[in-house]
């Protein structure tokens, strides 16, 4: 494939992978913020003293350590720090709901909570530990990251953005964590140790946390570097606006990144204003993103008349990518975008087609180095499939995960014959190149965030009219999927779809809302009389499908 494909994978701590550009980079800039920078040196310093801070509040090997936070300094720090501590980072979608990060916190065990102190996140955390065992919350003042002059801004014109924490024993400040003091006891960690718990739908029910090693994280880091063997360690600028939270990012742009000895470039939300600022102005050489991004940028291309010289590759992920969103970019930008493909399962990268090679239309590319990719018939798992046909997708490689948090049952149904199941179905061609054709999951898509049918379904059986829900999603021009609701109503009772998603508005996050919540009398179900998602969709995909009363 490459020349570098053939580098032995070295499993490590997840953490030694920022050590070893601490030492060989120490006056490179690692990370940017709003254009305020710091060295290698200096986050290497940052990260020992934060370790020490979360050994000195009692967190210790095995310890769950939750970040719920905005790409940022902070996130980067306490994720290397939690680690060095033995801890296991347990990663939050911060545009989750109270209900949704208590329940993640009772089935992680999750102890601490990493917060910033804007108000929208701190006041949900703060929430958290009243309405579950959360003992504590480490709160880092955002402004305090921007350089001088937009913190004074920050201040001046944003106050009401901030909450104003009570600190004490359970509500810590960052400063105090970050003291200077004795340094960490070290902590001996191997490969095979927990490292994070990222959450997931899989194919059904609540999101369960797949277990990811230090091995699996710092093996798959390496794995997406050696896939592109026209990196200069030392001289990339990495695009950092999708979140760290996603298992996409934490791993092809934060480890990955930093690991080359990379610059970061953070961005705490997507505005597509301030991207066009950042490829223009910051002179970037990788952007990960996924497919709503490049069509944003697209645009904005187009309207400027601009071109992005300074990027070697643009990788798209999350999401299938059509592909007249990459034709449209290419011809707009000048930039090549490649297609990768992966699951949270996998830590995530599976397959990515070669930045220096050849690109498939329709391809996510070849297998990552040390992964061999399986297509199994979907009605016999034990019968391996030939290049050309068309089955269910099954990964073997160091980077799969150790299984789903107290799932047993679940574990074992997510491999077969010691190949984890994706649960999508594809081929591959006689060269090895990958072709995702269908998601065999009920998990929607959204943006290449995922989301859960059943936490919208529980959210509406909440409200006192709704009998019966089901959610599926529908392909979006924008977002790639979005969800759709039906509800059926209990008699003598009234509710429109506009009444429904209002009263959803505080109980799923934006991306979970549907865009429309359909009224029916009644909702076809399977012969044992569960609801069913299949027939749904078909009708919604039927040619001049009509749109129920909402």
């Amino acid at each position: 494939m490459n020349a570098l494909s053939q580098i032995p994978l070295e499993p490590m701590a997840v953490p030694t992978l920022l050590d070893r550009s601490v030492d060989a980079f120490p006056d490179r800039p690692a990370l940017s913020f709003h254009g305020r920078r710091w060295t290698y040196k200096t986050l290497g310093d940052l990260v020992t003293r934060a370790t020490a801070g979360l050994q000195r509040i009692g967190i210790g090997p095995g310890d769950r350590v939750g970040l719920c936070l905005p790409n940022s300094p902070y996130y980067v720090i306490f994720y290397y720090a939690a680690l060095k501590a033995g801890a296991v980072v347990v990663n939050y979608n911060p545009l989750y709901v109270v209900r949704e990060l208590v329940h993640q916190i009772e089935d992680s065990a999750t102890t601490t909570m990493i917060v910033p102190d804007l108000a929208g996140l701190y006041d949900k955390a703060a929430e958290c530990l009243t309405q579950s065992s959360l003992q504590r919350l480490v709160v880092c003042p955002f402004a305090e990251a921007l350089p001088p002059a937009k913190r004074l801004g920050f201040a001046m014109l944003k106050r009401k953005l901030l909450a104003r924490p009570a600190y004490g024993e359970r509500i810590i400040p960052y400063r105090d964590v970050i003291a200077a003091g004795a340094p960490p006891t070290p902590v001996p960690i191997a490969p095979s140790d927990l490292a994070v718990l990222q959450y997931t739908g899989g194919t059904t029910g609540l999101p369960k946390g797949a277990m990811l090693t230090h091995a699996n994280l710092s093996v798959n880091a390496q794995q997406s570097v050696h896939h592109m063997p026209s990196l200069q360690r030392g001289g990339e600028r990495y695009v950092a606006v999708l979140p760290f939270f996603h298992v996409y990012a934490m791993t092809s742009v934060l480890n990955g990144g930093l690991s080359t000895g990379g610059e970061l470039i953070l961005h705490a939300r997507f505005e597509i204003e301030t991207m066009m600022r950042c490829l223009m102005r910051d002179k970037p050489t990788l952007f990960h993103a996924v497919p709503t991004i490049y069509i944003a940028v697209a645009a904005e291309a187009e309207k400027r008349r601009v071109t992005l010289p300074s990027l070697k590759a643009c990788v798209c992920g999350g999401a299938p990518l059509p592909g007249e969103v990459r034709e449209r970019f290419e011809r707009l930008t000048g930039c090549r975008v490649i297609e990768g493909y992966g699951l949270t399962e996998a830590s995530p990268s599976v397959a990515c087609n070669p930045p220096d090679g050849e690109v498939r239309p329709g391809s996510v590319g070849v297998a990552m180095q040390d992964t061999v990719i399986e297509i199994r018939a979907i009605d016999d798992l034990s019968r391996l499939l030939p290049p050309g046909e068309r089955g269910e997708i099954c990964v073997r490689g160091p980077q799969v995960m150790q299984g789903y948090l107290n799932r047993e049952q679940e574990t074992r149904n997510a491999f077969v014959d010691g190949a984890l199941r994706t649960g999508d179905a594809g081929h591959l061609d006689a060269d090895g190149y990958l072709y995702v054709t269908d998601r065999l999951k009920d998990l929607i898509i959204c943006s290449g965030y995922n989301v859960y049918p059943r936490v919208i379904e529980d959210a509406l059986y909440e409200h006192p009219a709704v009998a019966e829900a089901i959610v599926i999603g529908i392909a979006d021009a924008y977002r790639g999927q979005a969800p759709l609701a039906f509800v059926t109503l209990r008699p003598g009772q009234a509710a429109t779809g506009d009444d429904l998603r209002t009263f959803l508005r505080d109980k799923v996050s934006a991306i979970e809302l549907p865009v429309r919540v359909e009224i029916r009398p009644n909702l076809p179900k399977t012969p044992i009389g569960k609801l069913s998602r299949k027939e749904l969709v078909a009708e919604t995909n039927a040619p001049h499908a009509s749109t129920k009363d909402s």
